[in-house]
């Protein structure tokens, strides 16, 4: 067994561990690798191992390995910030974008996936911590970014992400991860069908497990450093 094969192991390990601390099914919680700056010959490695869902950050690589992977069976993320003249190729590449965080992004992505595909997968990412520097909408502002989005014909919104200030401590981390999870609880009360939480990163996935993580991102646990 390789290297990247033991480390997705260990890895699902962790989330198994980590669902049954907090009471929840492991199946509810699915491993996404975040594959940036790695090129295609790793990610055929790790599919190897089984592991199908992959995160990108930049518009260049995912279209470049979802051309190199054709075929492959691979779901592609789009994690990283969602530019206006990137739209397109995320639009007709991707399966998944989970850093939609204002209405003309939304609309550009609905407008350019092409008929031929299935709606693209949504979430709307959210400044859970308020950091000035940092993507996301606020919080305020959220639900009615949420109702455009779902309107939207060549979109599905499935939910939201966040990625909280970094902390050591556990408590914090549960805070964080509980007002993303508290947002998603208003949008379903408000009418909206959302069953994903995309939150939690090698550092903190058992705090974002605590609070009802849906999907994490690792990325170094899996990959190792950045290549290049």
């Amino acid at each position: 067994m390789n290297d990247i094969c033991e480390r997705i192991q260990a890895m699902h390990r962790r989330i198994q561990t980590a669902a049954e601390r907090f009471g929840r099914p492991a199946a509810d919680i699915e491993l996404l690798a975040v594959s940036k700056t790695h090129p295609a010959q790793v990610v055929a490695t790790a599919l190897d191992c089984g592991q199908r869902a992959y995160g990108e950050n930049y518009v260049s690589e995912l279209t470049d390995k979802a051309r190199a992977l054709a075929g492959r069976g691979v779901t592609w993320h789009f994690i990283g910030p969602v530019q206006g003249n990137k739209t397109r190729p995320i639009a007709e590449t991707a399966q998944w974008v989970h850093s939609v965080d204002r209405e003309r992004i939304a609309r550009r992505l609905s407008d350019q996936r092409p008929e031929s595909l299935p709606p693209l997968q949504v979430c709307i990412q959210v400044n859970v911590s308020g950091e000035a520097t940092k993507s996301g909408i606020d919080m305020e502002a959220l639900p009615a970014l949420a109702e455009t989005v779902a309107a939207l014909p060549r979109l599905r919104l499935r939910g939201l992400m966040a990625i909280p200030a970094p902390s050591d401590d556990f408590d914090t981390q549960r805070r964080a991860f509980a007002r993303l999870r508290q947002a998603r609880e208003d949008l379903i009360r408000r009418g909206h069908t959302l069953d994903t939480l995309s939150m939690g990163m090698s550092d903190d996935l058992e705090a974002a497990i605590a609070e009802g993580a849906t999907l994490v991102r690792v990325g170094t646990a899996i990959f190792g450093g950045r290549s290049g």
